[in-house]
């Protein structure tokens, strides 16, 4: 801790105190965020002005603890996802003054929602070939191309964007990274519809989009290391979520296999056992990782969770259905409708199954993140990459 800096006991006094002076019953949903993103108990690991104290991120849980027992409201996290766990740590790291002061104050009360306009239908797990391109124009940047699997794009207020700059140089070196408006004109949001029935996702066009140099992140060039940020804290955030032990898809698995003895067989048995082990090893793993997170910026160590989470979501939504034998066929409803948020935990085991699908693509695909495990964490020679010194525009497409 550094001189000057709140204690945890002043910290929880100064908790106590806003709570007294801004009683959730009393003040409106809103007014009750924004204050608190001012008193800096919003993020406290952030700094001082920008919804912090600059106090220790694992102080963060009492906090939320503290709100939460209160009957505090919170900004629905789940709904502003791409905002909080990616847009807000990039801003943080990256931004100007200027642009933290704009944009973190109203992302956290959830007032702006955002969205990540990075994969396109030619550039997934090899994003860096992206082909969206950015020109600059006086003081703009004018944006034409098309992304993909875009979350919440339709109501989605910013954007998070990389677009190539630079097609002379090799395709790593020449991109940069932007916020861009998805109201601005030439921006245009179509829905996909997935597996499920719903349409989550959305096919996003950029035509003559114009965006102001002043809402560049980073230098220009520097936009694949921005990028790289960006990707680390999505990980997290997609597998990092806290829960409680037998909490989750794993609690859900064990209900059904309590509720159903005509279906239990020792195959099945023995499944679920290791199941319940290997989310328990995870559940602790991120624990852990936690932790680790609170002393700086997300590593390698979120693309092994998120592989983690993936295939323990899988392998149980799986075992999920052969337990329910024939009734794990039905699916209620498939009505095309665009939910604000995943429920694995409140829907039925079909809508489960179909979902856990895309959870080893959305976030980087698993194959693309055994290669960085291999690499970054267990030190294994890299895979060959003949494209890396080569001009992206001389690249095959």
């Amino acid at each position: 801790m550094t001189e000057g800096q709140l204690t945890l006991e002043e910290l929880r006094r100064r908790v106590e105190e806003f709570l007294a002076d801004h009683a959730p019953s009393a003040t409106e949903r809103t007014e009750f965020l924004r204050a608190r993103y001012d008193a800096g108990l919003a993020w406290v690991h952030f700094p001082a002005g920008q919804g912090g104290l600059g106090l220790p991120q694992a102080w963060q849980s009492e906090v939320n603890t503290a709100f939460d027992q209160a009957g505090a409201p919170d900004n629905n996290p789940r709904a502003n996802a791409i905002g909080l766990g990616m847009a807000a740590p990039t801003i943080l790291a990256f931004g100007t003054e200027q642009q933290k002061e704009r944009f973190l104050r109203p992302l956290w009360t959830g007032e702006e929602t955002w969205c990540q306009l990075f994969s396109e239908p030619g550039a997934g797990s090899d994003l860096a070939g992206l082909s969206t391109r950015a020109m600059r124009d006086g003081e703009d940047w004018v944006i034409n191309g098309q992304k993909v699997w875009t979350s919440v794009a339709h109501r989605a207020r910013f954007a998070i964007l990389i677009a190539r700059t630079d097609p002379e140089l090799p395709k790593h070196r020449g991109l940069t990274y932007f916020v861009c408006d998805m109201t601005a004109p030439g921006v245009e949001v179509r829905p996909l519809r997935q597996i499920t029935g719903e349409a989550e996702f959305n096919e996003v066009f950029l035509n003559d989009v114009r965006i102001p140099d002043t809402q560049r992140l980073g230098e220009i060039g520097q936009g694949w290391q921005v990028a790289t940020a960006t990707l680390n804290n999505e990980r997290v955030a997609i597998s990092g979520k806290t829960s409680g032990r037998g909490e989750g898809l794993i609690g859900v698995v064990a209900k059904t296999w309590r509720d159903h003895p005509e279906r239990r067989t020792p195959e099945l048995h023995d499944r679920l056992l290791r199941l319940w082990v290997e989310a328990e090893v995870a559940r602790l793993t991120g624990q852990r990782m936690r932790q680790k997170l609170a002393q700086g910026q997300p590593g390698p160590e979120g693309a092994a969770m998120k592989l983690t989470f993936a295939r323990l979501n899988q392998q149980l939504s799986g075992l999920e259905l052969e337990m329910l034998g024939d009734d794990g066929l039905r699916y209620s409803d498939w009505t095309m409708v665009r939910p604000d948020r995943v429920d694995f935990t409140g829907r039925d085991a079909g809508y489960r199954y179909l979902r856990a699908k895309g959870n080893s693509i959305e976030g980087g695909t698993s194959e693309i993140l055994r290669n960085i495990v291999a690499e970054r964490v267990l030190g294994l020679p890299a895979e060959p990459r003949v494209d890396k010194d080569v001009p992206w525009k001389d690249l095959a497409k």
